[in-house]
């Protein structure tokens, strides 16, 4: 808009004309605020107040609002008593000293760590270092319930590991049960922190290293390379154990299939034998002639199957073809002593006799109590 506008009178950008309306008059409230700061100067009242209201102002302007970050809550105390629990976000709150807001982190892991000398339950000496992280769970109690929340949590955790290890022999805490520990210390360190009222919730234990003392160091060194020789051993002979226990297996159960097997063929074969020896019974029952001769002539049968001599004890009369072994290993020439009351014993001629050969391998024997036959 130019300064000077044609017809309607002039108008200056602040809207002032000669003839229209009239707007706020910058320059006067200018002259009047020079006016009051010089009063102020001169020791007036008027100015006096003024700077008043203003700081006033300014105290309410700055000082009535907090924010709250989305990991944090707000504790308001009003004139020192706990009042409310902001959460993350704008909030508005009286002036200090009315109210006061104090934040408090809930997501970021807290710590200690502390290295000390311990006495075990068999009274042994044991350098522990451990080390503690936690959370506040609740901003009220972690504020108002003691002075210094990170020492108490420090000195809970001191007690709780010397409480645990002082129920434990140097053995056990050397022998690798670190996570029964720390399980046991976790949650008695827990309980003594909530009776507290401490609004804190332990996230970790770590025992970051547990060993004896420098002055008896090499001594357990040396109980340890013997416990793992120990552990190396029973590893072994567990290895040969599990070799050996099952061919032993293998063969106890070979040898007691057998056995039972055995005892089914003896079980079997000798009912067969008292199955024949009844029927051979009820044979002899009705015949015992016949079937006593028959019993006989079935026992030589068998007795001379095996066998290369013949013993003849007749007179000679009757002929008896015999057969002869188609070995070609000559026969024995070393005659049998007799027995008493026999006669004379008979052997086979040998094998290159050609006149044994065109007989068809008999030899005529006579026999006066027998019948002309051939034996196989």
């Amino acid at each position: 808009m130019a300064w000077n506008e044609p017809g309607g009178g002039q108008r200056d950008p602040w809207g002032r004309g000669t003839g229209g309306g009239k707007g706020p008059d910058l320059e006067a409230w200018l002259k009047r605020l020079r006016q009051r700061l010089g009063n102020f100067r001169g020791g007036g009242a008027g100015g006096v107040g003024t700077i008043i209201v203003a700081l006033l102002l300014a105290w309410l302007l700055f000082d009535s609002w907090a924010v709250i970050n989305a990991s944090q809550v707000g504790v308001v105390t009003r004139f020192g008593a706990y009042d409310r629990t902001l959460p993350p976000g704008f909030h508005f709150v009286l002036p200090r000293p009315f109210e006061n807001v104090r934040k408090v982190d809930m997501t970021s892991v807290r710590s200690v760590s502390d290295k000390m000398q311990m006495l075990t339950k068999d009274e042994n000496i044991v350098q522990v270092d451990f080390n503690i992280q936690y959370q506040v769970n609740n901003a009220e109690q972690y504020l108002f319930s003691m002075q210094d929340p990170d020492e108490a949590v420090r000195q809970a955790a001191e007690a709780a590991v010397r409480r645990v290890v002082g129920a434990s022999t140097m053995d056990t805490i050397l022998s690798g049960e670190g996570a029964a520990m720390v399980a046991a210390t976790q949650q008695s360190l827990q309980q003594l922190l909530n009776s507290y009222n401490t609004g804190i919730t332990i996230t970790e234990v770590n025992f970051q290293n547990i060993s004896p003392p420098a002055e008896v160091k090499a001594a357990f060194d040396d109980v340890n390379r013997a416990r793992e020789d120990k552990q190396r051993i029973e590893d072994e002979a567990k290895a040969y154990a599990s070799k050996i226990l099952p061919e032993a297996r293998g063969n106890a159960a070979r040898i007691v299939a057998s056995a039972q097997a055995y005892e089914i063929t003896r079980e079997v074969r000798a009912q067969g034998d008292s199955q024949r020896f009844l029927a051979m019974l009820k044979e002899y029952r009705a015949a015992p002639a016949v079937t006593r001769k028959r019993l006989w002539l079935e026992t030589i049968e068998q007795v001379m199957a095996a066998n290369t001599k013949v013993v003849d004890e007749g007179t000679g009369r009757n002929l008896i073809y015999l057969p002869l072994p188609h070995s070609s290993a000559p026969a024995p020439t070393t005659p049998t002593a007799l027995l008493p009351g026999v006669g004379a014993e008979l052997q086979a001629p040998a094998a290159s006799s050609s006149s044994a050969a065109a007989s068809q391998s008999t030899v005529p024997i006579t026999s006066a109590g027998s019948t002309q036959g051939g034996q196989s």
